[in-house]
């Protein structure tokens, strides 16, 4: 019997492993993932960006976890010799209206006890001489890195302190008793003494599978990008993101330098109609069914149905996307840009449509269950594995 059985091989299972195992390495630990690598979904379609924090409500553990783990992750890379950058990002109004906005988010910043700066847009030019702005935030702590990489680091830390790792091995029926956990797979069943959900996309699936409610439901949104053609490189010089709408839970389309060099446009936000749908084709009759019949989704989609045909528009015309991408750097033009992969943004969601914006950690009887762990979860990934494993009920 394990001490603890990990469900769920992305960046925050496996961090919440390794942090196991740095408190006690006796430990008993398993790490289970259905798909045959680490960090394929969510973690491996990330877009790279190590966060600030500036965005998130001061006190929250989302400006808590990404101000710790931006440092955390810097130091982690430096050790193990991970590529990373930390090239800054400017925030930019391209509005008159959104000054007040980017006021509001410089203050928030500062809040957050963030190093950053108010630029004019004589400075803007200088740093980013393609951006058109009538003002900007620039955040240096801001930085780019491969969290798959990172993943796979965090796995060969885990197997070299005894850790044990299983690809391939799909957790399905759960039973909690007594003091253990029971752990049905398509290898056969394992037990421990406690179970850690880390599903991700699939987390409200192993809350079920344990026989209890969750109290939200995971609904999928697919961010789609197109990438810069190598000769527009250089119309990037940082992370270039505009100021977020209050009204709506997404940053917006934005400008982002990865490790390689390359330089991804995007994302917008659409409706998945699949949990792993990376592709406008992919469809999954389960995934579409559990969203359609969630009175969450509708009312939430009642919220926000003006943004969420804006955001459908630019799925399907590369025009509007352009046009969107205008208002930060006018001289792009649709040749500029060529489809990137995109990825899958797992958003749990109330019965009453309520987003759930923070770290969500639900206890069962003998397990623990991440619920949501929006961005930035890979980069405050160390935090949260460390604060995982300080708060277990033993």
């Amino acid at each position: 019997m394990y001490d603890y059985i990990i469900i769920g091989g992305g960046i925050v299972g496996l961090s919440t492993a390794m942090a196991l195992l740095d408190s006690d390495p006796n430990l008993k630990l398993l790490v289970m993932e259905k798909d045959d690598t680490w960090a394929k979904q969510q973690t491996g379609h990330n877009s790279g960006v190590i966060h600030s924090g500036i965005y998130y409500k001061p006190g929250s553990f989302k400006a808590r976890f990404a101000r710790e783990g931006n440092l955390s992750m810097v130091e982690f890379c430096r050790k193990y010799g991970i590529e990373h950058d930390l090239c800054g990002k400017v925030i930019v109004a391209t509005h008159k209206e959104e000054l007040p906005l980017l006021n509001n988010l410089y203050k928030r910043g500062i809040d957050n006890g963030l190093a950053i700066s108010r630029i004019s847009t004589e400075e803007l030019a200088e740093i980013e001489p393609h951006v058109r702005g009538l003002g900007a935030i620039r955040v240096p702590a801001a930085g780019i890195v491969n969290y798959k990489q990172v993943s796979e680091t965090f796995a060969a830390i885990i197997e070299q302190r005894g850790g044990e790792l299983l690809l391939n091995t799909k957790a399905g029926r759960i039973k909690e008793s007594g003091d253990q956990v029971a752990i049905e797979t398509n290898r056969g069943s394992f037990t421990a003494r406690k179970m850690i959900n880390c599903a991700g996309l699939h987390s409200d699936r192993i809350v079920r599978s344990t026989g209890m409610v969750p109290d939200m439901k995971i609904v999928p949104f697919r961010g789609e990008y197109y990438e810069l053609v190598p000769e527009k490189r250089h119309l990037v010089k940082h992370l270039i993101y505009p100021v977020p709408n209050p009204s709506f839970p997404f940053l917006g389309v934005h400008f982002t330098r990865m490790i390689g060099g390359h330089v991804e446009a995007g994302p917008n936000a659409v409706l998945s109609f699949k949990r792993e749908g990376y592709r406008k084709t992919d469809f999954s009759i389960q995934d579409f069914a559990e969203t359609m019949s969630y009175p969450g989704f509708w009312k939430l989609a009642g919220k926000y149905w003006k943004e969420g045909m804006n955001e459908m528009v630019r799925s399907f015309s590369k025009a509007a996307f352009v046009s969107s991408l205008q208002q930060l750097i006018p001289e792009i033009e649709g040749k500029d840009l060529i489809p990137a992969p995109a990825g899958v943004r797992a958003q749990a969601l109330k019965p009453d449509g309520g987003l759930v914006d923070d770290f969500h950690i639900v206890h069962g009887k003998n397990s623990v269950h991440v619920c949501n762990a929006p961005s930035p979860a890979a980069t405050a990934s160390i935090q949260i594995g460390k604060f995982i494993a300080n708060n277990l009920h033993y």
